[in-house]
């Protein structure tokens, strides 16, 4: 995977916004940080991995791998503003179950937001990666996927979302 690319892709979508929305120079570590939370809540909602009290199936495909991918430009922007980088290695995660891994994501990140540093966002970035292995997802997915959206994230931007 070619993380650079998707890191300058961020920036410059990351750059579109603060000038739409006069944030230069504006800290937004802690709105990035929340947002990716609630990309994350968003993605376990779709795949109902923890809903053992419902019979309903998991969104399409399409529809998690678009939640999922929310999460990653998230995790890129926070590491834009943080100055840190992950450059693919072999994601290993912790667990490998879904509902689990989920949470095990949520407390590194929570570990992570105490304790940003570098090590604790490659952590994070890892855990993330696996459970996107967990939900079937590979490389070639999540970077397609992310092009797809950073493009709707444009579009969006300039309707005035």
């Amino acid at each position: 995977m070619n993380w650079e690319k998707l890191y300058n892709m961020q920036q410059e979508l990351d750059n579109y916004i603060a000038d739409n929305h006069e944030l230069e120079g504006k800290d937004l570590y802690h709105e990035r940080h929340l947002a990716f939370l609630v990309e994350l809540g968003e993605l376990a909602n779709e795949t109902r991995c923890f809903k053992f009290w419902s019979k309903k199936a998991p969104s399409e495909r399409e529809v998690i791998l678009a939640e999922y991918v929310d999460g990653i430009h998230f995790l890129l922007s926070i590491g834009l503003e943080k100055g840190y980088r992950y450059d693919s290695g072999e994601a290993v995660g912790t667990e490998n179950e879904r509902t689990k891994q989920f949470n095990h994501v949520f407390i590194v990140a929570a570990a992570f937001n105490q304790h940003p540093t570098e090590e604790g966002y490659v952590q994070l970035f890892e855990e993330f990666i696996h459970l996107g292995k967990l939900l079937g997802f590979n490389e070639k997915d999540i970077y397609n996927a992310y092009l797809e959206k950073n493009e709707i994230n444009y579009e969006r931007q300039d309707q005035g979302y």
